[in-house]
């Protein structure tokens, strides 16, 4: 079974509430401080949408390439330094955004918050709920035929 279906799901869900996150924080956004609160919670949006997207497609571009078992090394390299990529990537827009008055602190960081809490809720819900095989290639005893 492909864990492809799965990473969608995740994706298909993230972008859901990437939505959700612009529109309830760009309105409470508006609300707290006006147009910079606005486009705070719109580029924390879409800070989240990001990231979120850097780690599936590490993922899968670390199964693509670390096809057999014997790559895991491979495999963890490629999600290790997509990590730090994110990690960099991070730092730059935080410390080029830090003291912009076209935004509003507090609900730029807040967005953010909620993005990455909330896709690390839906990265569990999904992966839970995915029956996917904890073995792979594999026959049972039953399942062996006899050649007698």
């Amino acid at each position: 079974m492909s864990v492809v279906p799965v990473f969608q799901k995740i994706l298909r869900w993230g972008g859901i509430l990437a939505l959700a996150i612009a529109i309830i924080g760009g309105g409470i956004g508006y609300l707290v401080a006006d147009v910079p609160g606005l486009v705070s919670a719109l580029v924390g949006t879409t800070m989240s949408i990001l990231f979120m997207g850097i780690t599936a497609g590490t993922i899968l571009l670390a199964l693509r390439i670390s096809a057999n078992p014997s790559d895991i090394g491979t495999f963890f390299g490629i999600v290790m330094g997509g990590w730090l990529v994110k990690f960099v990537v991070f730092f730059v827009i935080i410390f080029a955004l830090k003291d912009q008055q076209w935004l509003q602190s507090i609900v730029l960081f807040l967005t953010i918050v909620a993005g990455v809490l909330g896709s690390l809720v839906i990265d569990v819900v999904v992966v839970a709920k995915s029956r996917m095989s904890y073995v792979s290639d594999i026959s049972l005893p039953t399942e062996a035929v006899d050649e007698d």
